[in-house]
């Protein structure tokens, strides 16, 4: 994977071996900016969404530290390189994920980056198996993915759900609407062992939010908030089944 970093470093010598040994040795690294100071680097850092950074310890009017408190919460994680190793302890207890001590050993450089990589790969595979819509038999509760990260709704809470291509469209009783890049089928698999049933081709309906039933060839129900739902006559049994 791609790893976006910057390098911040007072000596420009040494941000220029850095730079040269990524460049070379490390092919995955791409480097967006270089800072010599603390003030230079929290604006990169803050205007980049970066996967890792080169820090050296001691800088002009402060150092590694000061910059990670004022940077505050972070998502990168950091590879210290230093000339210094009574700094290590600090470093650990800083989160760092990498000690590099100057010179910078080419092998280590490419520990270093492996490691990041690999840490990387890991958080996104979680990332990405949190963000799947899934269903917590235990709670009652199902995950549905955001732009910035995903949302916990209660499965009581959700009248119905309307086809929308491959999305689905999902309506709360707080008059609420979700829309998710996952297919009506989805849901019809996550949610079929509680109390959601499929209706219809484009609905899957909270069967406690029925309130009344429409006679017809199919006929349709009529949900807690007034929405009235066409059922098709192939899932008509399956819709009468739960009021038995």
């Amino acid at each position: 994977m791609v790893l976006n970093t910057i390098i911040v470093e007072d000596e420009e010598a040494s941000r220029v071996i850095l730079k040269n040994y990524l460049k070379k040795y490390c092919p995955n690294v791409k480097v967006l900016g270089e800072a010599s100071n603390i003030e230079e680097a929290t604006i990169l850092i803050r205007n980049n969404d970066l996967d890792a950074v080169f820090l050296d310890v001691e800088m002009p009017y402060g150092n590694a530290f000061d910059l990670l408190e004022k940077v505050g919460d972070r998502n990168f994680e950091t590879i210290f390189v230093t000339a210094y190793n009574h700094y290590a302890i600090d470093a650990l207890n800083a989160h760092a994920s990498y000690y590099l001590m100057k010179p910078v050993s080419i092998d280590e450089l490419i520990k270093a980056v492996d490691y990041v990589s690999k840490t990387k790969v890991k958080e996104e595979a979680l990332q990405d198996e949190v963000l799947i819509p899934k269903i917590n038999e235990v709670e009652g509760k199902i995950t549905v993915p955001q732009l910035n990260g995903f949302e916990v709704i209660n499965m009581s809470d959700i009248l119905y759900c309307k086809a929308d291509d491959n999305y689905t469209e999902i309506y709360l009783n707080n008059n609420k609407k979700k829309l998710v890049s996952k297919t009506l089928k989805y849901f019809e698999e996550a949610l079929g062992e509680g109390s959601f049933v499929r209706v219809h081709k484009s609905y899957l309906v909270n069967v406690n939010e029925v309130v009344k039933y429409v006679k017809g060839k199919g006929g349709s129900v009529v949900l807690s908030n007034g929405k009235q739902v066409q059922v098709s006559a192939s899932r008509k049994s399956s819709l009468l089944s739960y009021f038995k």
